[in-house]
Formats: structure tokens, C-alpha cells, sequence
């Protein structure tokens, strides 16, 4: 039988002198945790935990969020399973008191790996447990930053101080606090989650019914652009909708997004590269084999074609095997997280 991770409680000694950590919270879901978060604020059971501070080998890095204690149930991880029933339990105490509890959970000790009850990581992670009923107003806030488009910003401290804000919108709060449980440098932290991440795609088709979904499993935000009666339907998948042309839909796009053209139309799709070539959106993908491509370019001026080039991938989606729409949806989400991520490589044109 193994032991439950130990939290760590070494406040022996004298603190030393204090100072600010500032981190960025890595690509993940936060999303999911947060949309759940806004609709569980009122309720007096649930519980934001926010890692502040990891060390070794860690499931998660500073800003991962998880919600336990809502009465939909737990939303996000923070380990693989392993560590949530210990946070789960100091969650609760955090929720019947009405207060921060701060949490250190260590699994780097030899003695446990030996012993046989170690988890399998060796790090460290450091938590804030946030009482989401003693935050008057977040909900607000949070609904800010799920529409898209600006960070959400954490400053939290020793003494039971949090602040947080999303563009125009912040908010402060004074919660009760024992002292953290651990010795440190550090008693406040800034915290950075960046805007969901955007997809809009340039009319849908069959693979859509799965990729709509699984994007936003990944944290994405998408947009369809589709007229087409055959396919318009689709767009209920979608976190929104837009009726409008190729052209019209390419120009609305934002630098940051991911663009996706996938009519399965030679003219609707020529359309849309035309007018993506003079937006600065980073990511262009066309749905198609290379001689598609080559057709398409035959038919765009040359200009269109340079500018286009460095941004685009074609044929979109990672080279994972299989072949059907559920394949290709799976290959398109693979590469855009990979982008996502900054682990695609240089951009081009894909082969």
C-alpha cells in the first residue's frame, strides 16, 4: 500500500528576505478550468488551485489551475491522478474555513522512491488554494478573459493579498492566511495565463465534426466562417459564427490566429488565400494535397504567392498515418497544437 504525498512543512528557521516571483503560465488548458471556475464562484465548496512555484519534475508548471469541490465535479489536473486527493482534502479545509491554504507538495524524497511508495516524479510543487465564495466579482473577471483575446493576470502574496485582472477589468482581495508552509525567498507571485489560444476556419466540411470539438478540448477558441447551407449547421460546434464571404472572414482575422482553409472548393478557397496574403496572420493552413496547391498558386498573382509562403502549410496537419476525415481532423489539431507550442519547427510550406 503506498502513502499519500507528504506535504512538506519545513517553516524552521528565519524567513529570509522577501521578494516577487514572475512567471508565465506554460500552453495548457485553462480554458476548461476557468470557464468552470466562472460558474462555480458562487458555490461554497469550490476551490481554485493555483500553482505559483514548481522545482524538478513536475506534471505542470507555474500558473496551472485546477477547480475541485464544484458540484460539477473537478475540472483540470495538476498531476496524473497521483497527487488530487491530497490537494482535494487541503481544498476542502480551504473551503470550510473561508481562506487561503498554501500548499507544498514534495515528491523528490529517495526514501519514498526506495520504499516503493514514490509517485514516479521527482519534483516540487507549490499551491495556492483559493476559496472561489471569498472572491466577490471573479466570475466577472473570468468571463472576461474566456471571451479571448487578453491575459488574465494573478498577483498573490503571503499575507492572504490577491489581486487579478483581465484587460480593463481587476479586482482585490484580503482572505485570511496562515503563513505559507514552506520557507522561501519568495511570498509573492505574479502569475501570467495568456488568452485562449484562436482558430477560425475557412469553411467546414467532413472533418469538422471532430475538429471543432477537439480544439476546444485543447483550450482553443474557434471561429467558422461558413454561408453554405449544406455545412452552416456546423457552426453550432463552434464558439462562433460568421456569415460572411472568404474574403470578408480572411481580413477579420487577427495576427495571432491560426487560419484554416478547408472549403473543399478550388474557387472559395482561392478567394480566401488572396486575401489572407495581406493580413499578418501567422498561421495560414490549406487542406489539400501538394498538387492542389500548385494549382491554386497557377491561378494567384505572384505577389500573392511570396507573401503567402512563409506562412503557409500545405498540406495542413502533421504526418500522423490513417486516412478519413477523423484522421485528418486528428492531423490538423496535432500540427496547431505543435504551433501552439513552438515545437513545429521553422514555418513553410509542408511537403
Amino acid at each position: 500500500m503506498t502513502n499519500p504525498p507528504r506535504p512538506s512543512d519545513d517553516r524552521a528557521g528565519a524567513a529570509p528576505p522577501r521578494r516577487d516571483r514572475r512567471a508565465h503560465a506554460a500552453d495548457g488548458n485553462a480554458r476548461h478550468v476557468l470557464e468552470a471556475a466562472a460558474e462555480a464562484s458562487g458555490e461554497a465548496d469550490a476551490v481554485l488551485a493555483l500553482v505559483v512555484e514548481t522545482e524538478g519534475s513536475t506534471y505542470v508548471e507555474a500558473g496551472a489551475m485546477a477547480l475541485f469541490g464544484a458540484a460539477a465535479g473537478q475540472a483540470g489536473w495538476l498531476s496524473g491522478g497521483c497527487l488530487e486527493p491530497e490537494i482535494e482534502r487541503h481544498a476542502a479545509d480551504a473551503a470550510r474555513a473561508t481562506r487561503i491554504e498554501w500548499l507544498e507538495v514534495d515528491t523528490r524524497d529517495d526514501e519514498d522512491l526506495l520504499s516503493g511508495s514514490a509517485l514516479g516524479c521527482r519534483g516540487r510543487l507549490r499551491i495556492a488554494l483559493l476559496p472561489l465564495r471569498a472572491l466577490d466579482g471573479i466570475d466577472t473577471l473570468l468571463d472576461v478573459w474566456c471571451r479571448g483575446r487578453v491575459a488574465l493576470d494573478w498577483a498573490l502574496r503571503g499575507d492572504g493579498s490577491v489581486a487579478a485582472s483581465a484587460a480593463a477589468v481587476s479586482r482585490e482581495w484580503r482572505l485570511d492566511a496562515a503563513p505559507p508552509r514552506w520557507h522561501a525567498a519568495v511570498d509573492a507571485w505574479m502569475l501570467r495565463i495568456p488568452p485562449p489560444p484562436e482558430a477560425l476556419l475557412l469553411g467546414a466540411g467532413p472533418e469538422t465534426p471532430m475538429l471543432l470539438p477537439l480544439l476546444r478540448e485543447l483550450g482553443w477558441r474557434t471561429t467558422l466562417a461558413e454561408r453554405r447551407p449544406r455545412w452552416r449547421a456546423l457552426a453550432t460546434l463552434a464558439d462562433r459564427h460568421l456569415d460572411a464571404t472568404p474574403s470578408d472572414a480572411a481580413r477579420a482575422a487577427h495576427a495571432g490566429d491560426a487560419v484554416l482553409v478547408m472549403h473543399h472548393n478550388f474557387e472559395l478557397d482561392r478567394e480566401a488565400l488572396a486575401a489572407l496574403a495581406s493580413t499578418e496572420v501567422a498561421f495560414v493552413g490549406l487542406l489539400g494535397p501538394v498538387r492542389r496547391r500548385e494549382d491554386l498558386f497557377r491561378v494567384l498573382p505572384g505577389a500573392t504567392r511570396e507573401a503567402l509562403l512563409p506562412r503557409l502549410r500545405s498540406p495542413i496537419g502533421l504526418k500522423l498515418g490513417g486516412r478519413g476525415s477523423e484522421a485528418i481532423a486528428l492531423s490538423v489539431a496535432a500540427q496547431l497544437q505543435a504551433w501552439r507550442s513552438g515545437e513545429e519547427g521553422s514555418p513553410g510550406v509542408a511537403g
